[in-house]
């Protein structure tokens, strides 16, 4: 897809990090950027700085995603982009001993519940609502291509650390559903992808003392250092814009295996 001022593009998660860095790349080319968030005062800085729009959506809840779509739609028209960057991983482990009492505590189901409610139920709910407005949308290319939809998962999917289980658990449905639902919309001309990003300097990090970043960062085997949101970003533009990408699980790690811990 040919990224222009003819295409508009939605962004959840878009106020800050991955999603901020994802909205300034699609605007450099023109894009009409809607985000949608939970932090308004910083979203709506940076949707007046790009031109876009932004409206407060809670993705894990049914109601806010549709009125969140009927805002963007109405404010730059049908999205063609959809990028799924909205996501929590609080840590917890599936069961765990009070150090002082020894009592056993098992994880909080309702805390397991929200992860996945917003980072796998959410992207489907949004992705579901983006596919039925764009395969109804006339062709952008001679390959009958009429959206694309981006989603984000992690390489915990695949190397879930501890007290990671609801955000692995997550991520790995995010990853799963990639194939079948690019497949449910093949004969539509809509694209679906997954990115599984490593170890992203996002505002996850911002509190972290910086030891602790200097040891991550030596995690990573190369380059030797935190991705950047703008690399990210760079991803999404080439699967935006290479139309054979499609059904892809991406991993974007610098080579990182995630140890136990």
């Amino acid at each position: 897809m040919k990224l222009n001022k003819d295409i508009a593009a939605i962004i959840t998660g878009g106020a800050s990090g991955l999603g901020e860095a994802t909205a300034r790349k699609l605007a450099s080319h023109g894009v009409r950027v809607y985000l949608f968030d939970l932090n308004m005062e910083r979203g709506q800085a940076l949707a007046d700085e790009l031109g876009g729009g932004i409206a407060c959506v809670d993705v894990s809840e049914p109601e806010s995603v549709s009125e969140g779509f009927a805002a963007a739609r109405a404010h730059q028209g049908a999205e063609r982009i959809l990028v799924n960057c909205a996501g929590i991983g609080p840590p917890m482990k599936t069961v765990s001993r009070d150090r002082e009492t020894g009592a056993v505590r098992m994880h909080d189901l309702a805390l397991f519940a929200k992860v996945i409610a917003i980072n796998l139920v959410g992207t489907f709910n949004c992705t579901a609502h983006a596919a039925a407005s764009m395969i109804d949308l006339d062709p952008v290319n001679d390959d009958g291509e009429r959206g694309v939809i981006v989603n984000t998962a992690s390489v915990a999917a695949e190397d879930g650390q501890i007290g990671q289980a609801a955000y692995a658990a997550s991520k790995g449905g995010v990853k799963g559903l990639t194939l079948p639902v690019a497949r449910d919309l093949a004969r539509d001309g809509v694209r679906v992808n997954t990115i599984l990003p490593g170890l992203f300097k996002t505002p996850l990090f911002e509190g972290l003392p910086e030891e602790a970043v200097k040891m991550l960062s030596a995690s990573v085997p190369f380059p030797q250092r935190l991705g950047k949101p703008e690399e990210y970003a760079a991803l999404v533009e080439h699967i935006c814009e290479n139309r054979m990408l499609n059904a892809a699980s991406i991993r974007l790690d610098g080579a990182i295996r995630m140890a136990p811990k």
